[in-house]
């Protein structure tokens, strides 16, 4: 699939690092290095606008790198980029560590995966049908 996009960034456009990647790194396009406290947010511009066909999503993860060894993750994972939206793309980092980590230009600090979705209609009804699981909520399927 194509997808137009703008690069305002310093940087290279994302890309796959192997044939079989799913999700695309996005690199900080920032002015100075950020210093993230333990618990704070930040957004983090990319300075990257698309164009995503309609009932296409681009979705934002965090780096499995940076979550597991740092701590640092995509506080509304995952983010959701709609197929009318225009504008810069921004990462909303989370410090979830006891330390400071610095965000410097250029750093991968997310990942973008472009996924396809259905809208759904409603169909209101007064009784749902059953299933083996029921209404078995949280935990119900074993350990």
């Amino acid at each position: 699939m194509t997808v137009e996009i703008i690069n305002k960034s310093k940087h290279q456009l994302p890309h796959y690092e192997t044939s079989a990647s799913a999700g695309m790194d996005l690199r900080a396009n920032i002015d100075a290095p950020i210093t993230l406290k333990p618990l704070e947010r930040i957004i983090v511009k990319t300075g990257l606008y698309i164009a995503l066909p309609v009932g296409y999503e681009a979705q934002i993860r965090p780096r499995s790198g940076l979550a597991a060894k740092k701590g640092i993750t995509v506080l509304n994972a995952p983010g959701t980029i709609d197929a009318d939206y225009r504008g810069e793309i921004g990462i909303i980092l989370v410090n979830l560590s006891n330390e400071n980590f610095v965000i410097n230009d250029g750093e991968r600090v997310a990942q973008m995966v472009i996924a396809q979705h259905t809208q759904a209609i409603w169909k209101e009804v007064t009784v749902l049908d059953d299933t083996e699981r029921g209404s078995g909520g949280f935990g119900s399927t074993g350990i």
